[in-house]
């Protein structure tokens, strides 16, 4: 299987992360890809920008080079009732809204606290990809989350940097059991390095393995181009006036 759009990047921006939005379109030019997220972490995570750099992504161009380039964030979650660290009209404008549990960002919960607030993200309508579930530091009832992904056709990312990351260490237990009971349940995937240099766009290498290993149908995967990827976006009512592909 192809991985040809990379749903979630991280620049400078994000106060960690050590690559440009140039930097990415260079690396994507080398890799093949169709098409790259910019999802820097939302504003309650340490370093990270300011709300009105979320907004004046405007100003990014739909395409450079032949790859086209999504405009979102990488929301956190701040409390146990799924709010995020993002206006709702901001995040009613970007194409991609991942909303994800960061423990530093919402510490001392636990698994019954987690879940309920990844339930509510999902169920507000405001997330598109619920991210890195599987993360061991913020455990979920895995069955809980995949169906209410299946209610809410929310896609559950398979993050490449869980297998990777020190701070997601133990992730990868979880992350099998969501490939499993997602394909049982037919819930949407997507595939994603979160990549916070650009050396790390487009590696899905452990995401994969664990994906071939589980089974989980190819038809699943939303993000394997970019024509399948905007299709998925403009079911969540995205990309209204965007990437206008005849889809």
């Amino acid at each position: 299987m192809k991985i040809l759009v990379d749903t979630h990047v991280h620049t400078l921006a994000s106060g960690h992360a050590y690559s440009t939005l140039n930097d990415y379109i260079e690396e994507a030019k080398i890799k093949g890809l169709e098409m790259f997220a910019l999802t820097d972490h939302g504003i309650r995570m340490p370093g990270g920008p300011d709300l009105y750099h979320f907004y004046n992504q405007i100003v990014i161009p739909r395409e450079v080079g032949g790859i086209k380039i999504l405009r979102g964030i990488e929301a956190n979650m701040i409390d146990f009732e799924g709010s995020l660290d993002g206006e709702d009209r901001l995040l009613d404008q970007l194409d991609l809204v991942i909303g994800s549990v960061h423990p530093i960002c919402l510490p001392g919960g636990g698994k019954r606290e987690y879940t309920k607030g990844a339930i509510a993200m999902m169920a507000s309508g405001k997330i598109q990809v619920l991210g890195h579930p599987g993360n061991a530091q913020a455990p979920v009832e895995i069955e809980e989350v995949v169906r209410a992904a299946r209610e809410y056709q929310v896609a559950i990312e398979i993050n490449n940097s869980s297998f990777l990351t020190p701070s997601r260490r133990g992730s990868e237990e979880n992350c099998a059991r969501f490939c499993e009971l997602g394909h049982k349940h037919g819930v949407p995937f997507v595939v994603s390095s979160d990549a916070h240099v650009r050396y790390d766009l487009g590696v899905f290498d452990g995401a994969l393995a664990l994906i071939d290993q589980q089974g989980v149908d190819e038809s699943l995967i939303v993000n394997t181009n970019a024509e399948k990827f905007i299709e998925f976006l403009k079911r969540k009512g995205k990309l209204k006036n965007d990437f206008n592909t005849g889809i």
